[in-house]
């Protein structure tokens, strides 16, 4: 799953740079996570087609959302690394990964439980209803963007080119 988040990431990152989206409402940051946030919430105001005013209400409990989910991916990171120097015997070792790995995974379904209702009350229900599933279509878009662009580059000079 950390695989995953930090291929999501790097995706981003990719996306970034090649496409060259800047956001018209905002400056240009120089900071990649900063950009992607930008392209995410244009995506998301476009694909929930929001009003001024519904935008207005969703971004800040959408960027309250996203916070807490950043934070709680930051504490599972910080968790991984300081478990990488434990010395525990395999077995104990898996039997709480197991335990860790279930009680954040409760602990993200509790946050978006929360953040569905709140969702609910900013936005109309089909509005609403259409958030993570957006957000899910958003980060396909960025992995099969990376996917394609390390295709491009693997069929343009990927590997090592003898000269005749």
């Amino acid at each position: 799953m950390m695989k995953r988040f930090s291929f999501i990431w790097i995706a981003m990152f990719v996306l970034l740079s090649t496409s060259g989206v800047s956001s018209a409402q905002q400056p240009p940051s120089d900071d990649p996570a900063e950009k992607i946030k930008a392209i995410q919430i244009q995506y998301l105001t476009k694909k929930l087609d929001l009003t001024t005013e519904e935008a207005q209400k969703f971004l800040p409990v959408y960027n309250n959302y996203t916070s807490e989910v950043e934070q709680l991916i930051a504490e599972r990171r910080q968790k991984r690394e300081l478990e990488r120097l434990s010395t525990d015997n395999a077995d104990d070792a898996a039997r709480k990964n197991m335990d860790k790995e279930l009680k954040y995974e409760k602990r993200l379904l509790d946050i978006r439980s929360r953040y569905s209702t709140e969702f609910q009350r900013v936005l109309p229900g089909r509005k609403a209803g259409m958030v993570f599933k957006s957000e899910r279509e958003f980060r396909n878009i960025m992995i099969n963007h990376l996917n394609s662009q390390r295709m491009n580059r693997m069929g343009q000079g990927g590997g090592l080119r003898r000269r005749p």
